[in-house]
């Protein structure tokens, strides 16, 4: 499995799972949201910033960007998402990705 699809599928389940609890966003909104998130996360946090910094950095890189793309997101679509939530669901994403980048290190194929 590619580093991408094990990126979006993880991502993507958290997004989904919390976007749908805590707002009224239909499994397709809430689908093409992760996959937006997931695909900037990939080019901004992965390509970009851990190539040219390190995993701390990266990580809070991709903590800041997953609060400010779902605060407007959610703003766009008129979900009634918190700051609160918005920020537990970031924070879940950026335990995900501080391990991801950890293996993405490790592989050193990245």
């Amino acid at each position: 499995m590619s580093k991408f699809v094990f990126k979006w599928l993880v991502n993507g389940g958290i997004v989904i799972a919390l976007l749908m609890y805590y707002t009224d966003a239909t499994l397709l909104e809430a689908a093409l949201a992760a996959t937006g998130l997931t695909v900037i996360a990939y080019l901004i946090g992965d390509q970009l910033i851990l190539r040219k910094t390190n995993n701390t950095v990266a990580t809070i890189a991709d903590f800041g960007l997953a609060m400010a793309y779902l605060y407007v997101v959610a703003d766009y679509l008129d979900w009634n998402l918190s700051m609160g939530e918005a920020f537990f669901i970031s924070l879940m994403l950026g335990a995900f990705e501080f391990v991801y980048h950890r293996y993405m290190l490790r592989e050193e194929a990245y």
